[in-house]
């Protein structure tokens, strides 16, 4: 089963928000983002609003037009999703052992790391 939380365009749409280093305009999004057609303005207007009424996109009225920026990075998003999803059901500790089973040599080496670095933020003895 592959969980997605975004369709196509809400992903093509969020990406070229990840990728900004402000918030952009409707217009912006349009011209950055990378979609397999041609979609109209409007459109991505409407997917954008839907996105603020998800609570996953902010939007700041600057002159004329809406600014739209992300409610939170990618990363966060996407570490917001495996939760959920671990949370979700089933047995936690078998979840994670079966994701960590799929982990390259290079994904495990990052993990030590990582888990090497919560230990010293939370101050927990190696």
């Amino acid at each position: 089963m592959k969980i997605r939380e975004f369709g196509e365009l809400e992903s093509a749409i969020m990406d070229a928000l990840w990728k900004a280093d402000r918030p952009l305009s409707v217009r912006e999004i349009r011209e950055t983002m990378t979609y397999r057609r041609n979609i109209a303005y409007t459109t991505v207007m409407t997917v954008a609003n839907i996105l603020v009424n998800k609570g996953i996109l902010d939007r700041e009225k600057v002159g004329r037009a809406w600014r739209y920026q992300p409610r939170e990075s990618r990363e966060e998003h996407t570490a917001r999703i495996m939760s959920e999803v671990l949370h979700s059901g089933g047995d936690r500790g078998a979840t994670m052992i079966r994701l960590i089973e799929q982990f390259s040599d290079e994904e495990m080496t990052r993990l030590h790391e990582a888990l090497s670095e919560m230990r010293i933020r939370r101050g927990i003895a190696s």
